[in-house]
């Protein structure tokens, strides 16, 4: 049997996949997720468990443990209180999408998303020295890319709630319903870290690489210069390649569409190709994702896809009807045995999880 301690210090050196790997492991798990104050005393309550005077909360989790509270009375309690606290988000909810609607772009301004402190600093604080200046800067380009900060971090923050209570409400889902890393939802008691993303524009650069193709912005600036058509190369690579695409897409020349047309149908192939074999997009999350960020936890894999203009496929975040309906058809295929086995490398060691890949396409 895995005794409480062992269990604490896999959870700490994040053995997710091992404590997953065993029914005393998934319940130790599970118990974690309802660590908060409310949770436990709620399950202490429910159950009648005798906790003698214990007050501390790692002291409760530790004796509920060890009780003979069964994994079953666990999935029970985690649903009960899930639907309490989504009761209230789901009479909501139709407003919130009406009000993430009107959302009209998606942009981080420039300042990074995990250091916004540092980004202002030096950029602004280190570099310039005139008072002036900086009043100037603060109401202009800071105060700017500040807005579309602030209103990019709020449209992620309520459409993953959405998307994430989409995969709770699922029959065959036991929700995380406390914070507990690297943990979203266990689904056919298995656990797993959503992650909402899209089709990654590094992805389709090393696509196009490997298959012994030029870079889709060399190839559209070259032909953009060629059409006199202008473009600003200070900005990003995220930024710089839909504007040109968007430009060369609405000019008159055969040349131009005919140049739009290629790269549209080599994405659409990659498409095709990933969706039949979804192993090479994940473990390519896995090996490209940043030192704050990284772990090998088991992860499902959300990605958005607008055939239409896949520049757009932020905007399906906000498709709570469209995420729904591929959601629950994967759900209702897959077998017990959720998701493949990945082997990946990361900064020069090697990893094994599990992890799958949901693509919601318009």
């Amino acid at each position: 049997m895995l005794d409480f301690s062992t269990a604490v210090s896999l959870f700490k050196d994040d053995k997710i996949r091992e404590l997953s790997a065993t029914d005393e492991g998934m319940r130790f798990l599970k118990l974690r997720s309802l660590s908060r104050k409310e949770y436990l005393d709620y399950l202490i309550n429910k159950f009648k468990i005798d906790i003698g005077n214990s007050k501390k909360n790692n002291e409760k989790l530790r004796l509920i443990y060890e009780s003979d509270l069964r994994s079953v009375n666990i999935d029970d309690a985690i649903k009960e209180l899930f639907e309490k606290e989504r009761k209230t988000r789901h009479e909501n909810e139709q407003q919130l999408i009406s009000e993430l609607y009107k959302v009209q772009s998606f942009e981080w301004g420039g300042l990074h998303q995990n250091s916004l402190e540092a980004t202002i600093v030096n950029r602004y604080v280190k570099k310039i020295t005139s008072y002036q200046t900086l009043s100037d800067a603060i109401e202009g380009d800071l105060h700017n890319s500040l807005r579309a900060y602030v209103l990019a971090s709020w449209y992620n923050h309520w459409t993953s709630i959405i998307i994430e209570d989409i995969f709770k409400e699922h029959v065959n889902v036991i929700p995380a319903v406390g914070q507990i890393k690297k943990i979203d939802f266990f689904l056919n008691n298995k656990p797993f870290d959503l992650k909402v993303t899209y089709l990654p524009e590094g992805y389709i650069k090393d696509y196009r690489k490997a298959s012994g193709l030029r870079p889709e912005l060399t190839l559209m600036k070259d032909l953009a210069r060629k059409l006199d058509i202008s473009f600003d190369t200070s900005v990003p690579e995220s930024v710089l390649i839909p504007d040109v695409w968007r430009k060369l897409d609405d000019h008159p020349s055969d040349d131009a569409h005919r140049l739009v047309s290629e790269l549209y149908a080599c994405r659409e192939t990659l498409l095709n190709e990933s969706i039949a074999n979804p192993e090479p997009l994940a473990r390519w999350f896995y090996e490209k994702q940043g030192v704050r960020r990284f772990d090998a936890s088991n992860r499902l894999f959300l990605v958005m896809v607008d055939k239409n203009n896949f520049f757009d496929s932020w905007k399906l975040k906000r498709a709570r009807s469209l995420i729904s309906a591929h959601v629950t058809k994967y759900i209702e295929k897959v077998d017990t045995d959720v998701g493949f086995q990945i082997e990946f490398d990361w900064d020069g060691e090697s990893y094994s999880t599990e992890a799958d890949v949901i693509f919601v396409i318009k």
